[in-house]
């Protein structure tokens, strides 16, 4: 197989308002503000994988209209996990749609208002937004009603040709979905395509491969683990949760080099969850 040459049978073409990309057959991308959902499918059927920052519902009903036509609904929401950024409009959409949301059974008691994620922790190396994170919300979402477990087969609701795979480490029950069709990756936290922690980055949008962001991750022996079995997929197309979508041999370089390298590139010098003797 030609790992190079099928790296760009799917070129990111923008759709909408500018802000959608095509990652791969039905599978775009939507860039809201600095975190990143995807609609997977097509006007028949699809689904929204994460839910963007608070505030967001009506752009995301607007990318959906663009992509699929006026009244756009999703079969269901599909969450990587909980952080603020990732459900930030997850409440609203659901009170508009009326649909489903699915999860880790790990992830579940933070969509429910039962437990609180681990305090993010600004001491760690690497930029401003690591150290603006001290003000970033860490209450809960409560979907009670609307949580599902994700199916213990690793299928996907709704995403034929998917399974999904737990990737702990950013947050206990956080989960990749990966198609083996084609080996499309959407990836979460679990890496990044830009470092997260650096704010003339993140503005930048430059592509580099890193690891979750640093702030938020509590579990690196996990999130070290997770990537690595991430890299054994050998995915094509990826998208993350910050960061541009890249294919092809960028995304098959940079993640085989963090895997290899996770504790340099990826884990802070010292923080909350960094033991003394890292």
């Amino acid at each position: 197989m030609n790992h190079k040459n099928e790296g760009r049978k799917m070129p990111l073409t923008s759709v909408g308002s500018g802000n959608v990309q095509l990652v791969a057959e039905k599978v775009h991308c939507y860039t809201n503000q600095i975190v990143n959902v995807c609609f997977v499918g097509d006007k028949e059927e699809w689904v929204l994988v994460d839910a963007g920052m608070p505030g967001s519902a009506a752009k995301i009903k607007a990318e959906a209209e663009q992509l699929f036509g006026e009244g756009a609904k999703p079969k269901a929401i599909i969450l990587t996990h909980g952080h603020f950024d990732h459900v930030g409009s997850v409440v609203e959409l659901v009170e508009e749609w009326g649909v489903p949301v699915y999860a880790h059974p790990l992830e579940v008691p933070y969509l429910t208002g039962e437990t609180r994620y681990n305090a993010p922790d600004p001491s760690v190396s690497g930029g401003m937004v690591a150290k603006l994170s001290a003000f970033f919300p860490n209450r809960p979402v409560d979907l009670s009603g609307h949580i599902h477990n994700l199916p213990h087969d690793g299928t996907i609701p709704f995403m034929p040709g998917w399974q999904w795979i737990h990737t702990p480490g950013h947050t206990p029950g956080h989960i990749s979905a990966f198609r083996f069709t084609d080996r499309t990756l959407i990836a979460g936290d679990a890496f990044t395509t830009v470092k997260q922690e650096d704010m003339l980055e993140v503005v930048q949008q430059k592509m580099e491969i890193h690891g979750p962001p640093r702030y938020f991750t509590p579990d690196w022996e996990a999130a070290e683990a997770s990537v690595k079995k991430l890299v054994q997929l050998r995915p094509l197309h990826g998208v993350t949760g910050h960061g541009v979508p890249v294919s092809g041999d960028k995304l098959h370089e940079g993640l085989t080099h963090l895997a290899d390298n996770f504790k340099e590139i990826a884990v802070p010098n010292s923080g909350r969850y960094v033991e003394d003797d890292k």
